[in-house]
């Protein structure tokens, strides 16, 4: 099961307003009339309860949302780009991939969030009239669109998971109890992704996953120990399975405990029914009684079945059912209500760097201004010239030794600075 991927997203460029002017046949000195460009489209993940996997992605990891369209004359705002929507499982968790920082925990059915946010519409020269300039030639390009890339990673969603060394019975145990039917054989490895499965008891139904057998050193990653156990996370209680044939069960035991609190100290608490399997067996009916004292001397209560034969197998049900109808319920935010992670920057911010063939703006705010900024116009231009005075940008300049002649890059755009 393919459950991390990295992707790209671009929102769509805003649309870019246009210069225009009324040319009616009985109004010969018409006014400003250059209509809006339209919004780009954003790109939204959306869940969708009939994926499993992160499987799709594999035909391709590159979406980008189409442009707003660009504005008309009679002020005509131009048309908006539809949102790209990419469909996602349930229990997806979406990071940023520079930052790791998370964006949105995404788990029920039509939870959405927006990655990418659409550039909006550039204006047109309708909206830059004023008492002392009443035909303005100059309108506004579309705002860029944004672009990143994302960490996908799928945990599964299961009330309970089935935890254990490898070939400690967990897919038969799986198979017994629920309707799922996953390869089963004995030899260690067997599962090499989770199962889930359905338990019914009294007209109640919970999702078991079969998480696949923990080796030492899962929490580090080894035997692709964090594919494994990012799926236990989401459960809220662990059938911890004990295979009564190895040799030391109470050494597997506390191993697991051990690979769980590495990973994620929470799992470490998380509720387990404590199971002794393979009682169908000579040498592990033997070592019950040991295994049984040693627990409950540790204030366990474990459970002694065999999931081949069924034995005590409907026990074992009955007990998760009561154990989990004892848990509080746990309350998971709307993903809605979570805003999409951005790091903390002030947008007025701007850093000047001096390279070897000139001079560099970077910051948020000033490059997004020259990207919109019609240089084919030199009202454009002049007002663009402003806004480096009004935010300190050509005082900076000028502390870094600008000269007349200098070249100044800002985002993609190369000027010729001049005072």
């Amino acid at each position: 099961m393919l459950d991390q991927v990295k992707i790209y997203v671009r929102s769509g460029d805003g649309g870019d307003g246009i210069v225009a002017f009324r040319r009616e046949k009985y109004v010969p000195m018409g006014g400003p009339a250059g209509g809006d460009g339209g919004k780009g489209g954003d790109v939204v993940l959306v869940v969708d309860p009939g994926l499993n996997s992160l499987a799709p992605f594999q035909r391709g990891i590159h979406f980008k949302a189409k442009h707003g369209q660009r504005g008309g004359s009679a002020r005509k705002t131009g048309a908006s780009a539809p949102d790209l929507e990419v469909r996602v499982p349930p229990g997806t968790i979406v990071r940023d991939a520079a930052s790791g920082a998370v964006l949105a925990d995404l788990v029920h059915a039509g939870d959405r969030v927006v990655v990418a946010k659409g550039g909006r519409g550039g204006r047109g020269n309708q909206h830059f009239a004023t008492s002392s300039n009443q035909a303005p030639r100059m309108a506004e390009k579309g705002e860029p669109g944004e672009e990143r890339w994302l960490i996908l990673e799928l945990r599964l969603i299961a009330d309970v998971g089935i935890v254990g060394v490898p070939n400690a019975g967990k897919s038969t145990l799986l198979s017994v109890i629920s309707n799922a039917r996953p390869k089963i054989a004995d030899y260690p490895f067997t599962t090499l992704e989770p199962n889930l499965g359905v338990v019914v008891y009294d007209d109640q139904d919970l999702v078991v996953a079969d998480i696949p057998g923990l080796v030492e050193g899962a929490h580090m990653g080894v035997g692709l120990g964090h594919s494994f156990l990012r799926h236990v996370q989401r459960t809220r209680l662990l059938i911890h399975l004990l295979n009564g044939a190895n040799d030391d069960p109470l050494a597997d035991y506390n191993q697991i405990n051990q690979e769980l609190a590495l990973y994620d100290e929470r799992l470490g608490e998380r509720p387990q029914i404590v199971v002794f399997n393979k009682m169908d067996l000579p040498e592990a009916a033997t070592r019950w009684p040991e295994v049984e004292r040693e627990l409950r001397a540790r204030g366990v209560e474990p459970l002694a079945i065999s999931a081949a034969t069924h034995r005590n197998v409907d026990t074992l049900v009955r007990r998760m059912f009561e154990v989990m109808n004892s848990l509080p319920v746990e309350v998971v935010p709307p993903v809605s209500e979570m805003p999409v992670y951005e790091l903390p920057e002030d947008e007025f911010d701007f850093e000047i760097l001096v390279e070897e063939d000139g001079y560099r703006v970077v910051g948020k705010r000033i490059e997004r201004a020259a990207a919109m900024t019609y240089w084919d116009y030199e009202e454009a231009i002049m007002r663009f010239t402003r806004l480096l005075e009004t935010l300190g940008v050509a005082d900076a300049l000028r502390e870094a030794g600008v000269e007349p002649g200098d070249t100044v890059y800002i985002g993609e755009h190369e000027l010729e600075w001049a005072e």
